[in-house]
Order: C-alpha cells, then sequence, then structure tokens
C-alpha cells in the first residue's frame, strides 16, 4: 500500500499550525487585553491562567517550522526569503514578550509597570507580524521558477496590514473567551463584555477580508466562484454567521466553556477557509505541495520520528492542562 508522503506532511504542518493559533493563541491575546486592564490583581489573575502552559504552546510553532524545513525544503527557502522581515519581528517580539512574561512576576513595584508594558506590546507586536505573514501569503509569493523573484518588501501591501489587524482581533477574542472560562467575578464580566465587541469586530474583519481576498489573489476569485465550487463554499459564511451569534448569546449566559468553544469554532471555519482557498499550493499561486516536496526516503525517514514525537506533546500537553484545569483567583498564583 502506497502513501501520498507529501500530503501526509503538509497534513501535519497543518496540524501543527492550527493548534499553534489555538494554544498560543489566546495567551498572545491576554497580552493584547491589557491596556483594557489597568487593576494589578486583576493582571496578575490574567498571566497566572497560562502561566503553567505558555511556553509549551510554542513547542507546535517549532514543529511546524521544523516540519517545513525538512518535508518541504523549497517553500521553506521562499517564505524565509520573501517574508524575512516580518517573520524575524515576530520571532524579537516572542522573545520580548517571553523575558517580559517571567521577569514582570520577579520586579518590584516599581519597575512592574513596565514589565507589564513589554509583554503588551511584545503580545501585539508578534501577533500583528503573524496577521501580516498570513496576509502576504494569501496575496501570492512572486516565483520565478523555484526562486523568489520579489522584493523585500512585497508583504507590505494594505491587505496585509489589515490581516494583522484582524489576526489580533482573533486572538484577543479568544483570549477574552478563555478568561471567561478561567477568572471569576468582576474580572470574567468585564471579559463577557469585551468579548461580545470583539466577536463583532472579528464578524466584521473577516468579512472584509473575504470580501477583498478575490481581489488581491485572482486564482483564488476563480476558484470561489466557479461551479460546482461555490456550492461548496457557500456554507462557510453561514457557518461564520450562526457560530458569532451562538457565542454572543452564550456570553449572556454564565456558561464557562461555550464561549472559548465557539470562538475555536470560528478560528476553525477561517482557517479551512483559507486551506480550501490555496489548495494544493504550497506557495501560492504557483508552486503545489508535490513540487516543493523533499525526497520521498527523507520524507518516510522523518515520519517515523514524527509518529513518535508527536503523540508525548499531545499527551504532555494534555496532561499539563488537566493538572491545572479549573478556575483561577486573585489569592491562586503559578509563580
Amino acid at each position: 500500500m502506497e502513501f501520498d508522503l507529501p500530503l501526509i506532511w503538509f497534513g501535519i504542518i497543518i496540524f501543527a499550525t492550527l493548534m499553534y493559533i489555538v494554544m498560543d493563541g489566546f495567551d498572545l491575546g491576554i497580552g493584547i487585553l491589557f491596556p483594557f486592564i489597568h487593576d494589578e490583581d486583576d493582571r496578575d489573575v490574567m498571566v497566572n491562567t497560562v502561566a503553567p502552559v505558555w511556553d509549551g504552546n510554542e513547542t507546535w510553532l517549532v514543529l511546524g517550522g521544523a516540519s517545513l524545513l525538512g518535508a518541504f525544503p523549497l517553500a521553506y527557502a521562499i517564505v524565509l526569503e520573501a517574508l524575512t522581515i516580518p517573520l524575524l519581528i515576530m520571532l524579537l517580539a516572542l522573545i520580548f514578550r517571553g523575558v517580559a512574561f517571567e521577569f514582570r512576576f520577579k520586579s518590584s513595584a516599581k519597575t512592574k509597570p513596565f514589565w507589564d508594558t513589554a509583554f503588551m506590546f511584545g503580545s501585539i507586536i508578534a501577533t500583528f507580524a503573524q496577521g501580516v505573514v498570513l496576509g502576504a501569503f494569501i496575496s501570492g509569493i512572486s516565483v520565478d521558477g523555484q526562486r523568489f523573484s520579489g522584493s523585500s518588501f512585497d508583504w507590505l501591501s494594505p491587505f496585509s496590514l489589515f490581516c494583522g489587524f484582524g489576526l489580533m482581533l482573533a486572538y484577543a477574542l479568544l483570549g477574552a473567551t478563555w478568561l471567561v472560562k478561567k477568572c471569576t467575578g468582576t474580572l470574567k464580566t468585564t471579559m463577557q463584555q469585551i468579548a461580545k465587541i470583539l466577536a463583532i469586530c472579528l464578524l466584521m474583519s473577516i468579512g472584509i477580508v473575504s470580501l477583498w481576498t478575490p481581489f488581491v489573489q485572482p486564482n483564488i476569485a476563480l476558484r470561489w466562484f466557479s461551479l460546482p465550487n461555490l456550492f461548496y463554499f457557500a456554507p462557510v459564511p453561514l457557518l461564520v454567521l450562526l457560530c458569532t451569534k451562538a457565542l454572543i448569546r452564550a456570553l449572556n449566559t454564565q456558561d464557562d466553556y461555550r464561549p472559548f468553544l465557539l470562538t475555536l469554532a470560528l478560528i476553525f471555519l477561517g482557517f479551512s477557509g483559507l486551506g480550501i482557498s490555496i489548495w494544493p499550493h504550497i506557495i501560492p499561486p504557483t508552486i503545489s505541495l508535490w513540487q516543493a516536496a523533499a525526497p520521498e526516503s527523507s520524507l518516510g525517514f522523518m515520519l517515523i520520528g514524527a509518529l513518535m514525537i508527536i503523540p508525548l506533546i499531545l499527551a504532555y500537553t494534555f496532561w499539563s492542562y488537566y493538572v491545572f484545569r479549573g478556575k483561577f483567583t486573585k489569592d491562586v498564583g503559578y509563580h
């Protein structure tokens, strides 16, 4: 029995990317929400809800990047050259944010506001840079044969900048609904109110990106509006509307889990829509995943390791979230 190894590895990368968006998204979202919360104790509670798990969440980013390098070296080389600046900004912001995350717990009352600000800006810049990368990827990367043929600033466009803003809304909504699930009292109530506003803003940004995308990428427009594809894609906007409506209704109740789960559903719908739109290109609009794939012998060898590593990552991720389940209050801290 033969396996389509490039397709399997593409699935692994998609899975790792989705796991990163979901799991690192809400702790980046907490940093984005810092400007709306000024009480020091509430900020401590917000950070403590993710303190036991946040560094493990970024394992998925490492896995996705390493998998892209090993399984699709051509795609890795082109993406790295085309998006060097926003990727470097993202990595520096993640490093700065990580330092601020730890130092704010060990700082004095005099320096703590500085580290809070650093944590906030690190989260905002990292998220915005990720959104810019996403927008540039959707817009397409200029390729001549097997080489990047664009400039170092092709990624800098109104569409990619707006995608950066849209991803900030998505992560902030993830963070707010995570805090609804993990917090109590006035902080939970505040997050419910913020999440309702964010849900409406995110719905509007999804609509704008959806309307804008066919204009920046003609191949996607052809895919969306040709038959029978139009019938396949038509349910997606309806599902997004239904999810948003259900999310707002859930935020008006005392339900702890539904808002977060419905936000995850919104993220999944957006991510799946992206995947369907660019398929089967790993470098849109010209290079398919089979053209960019490493030799099958390399893919098969790496797959053996991946089948051992991924279950271990899933196991310790599940265990860490299970151990630190439940609500966080001002008198409960991780540090």
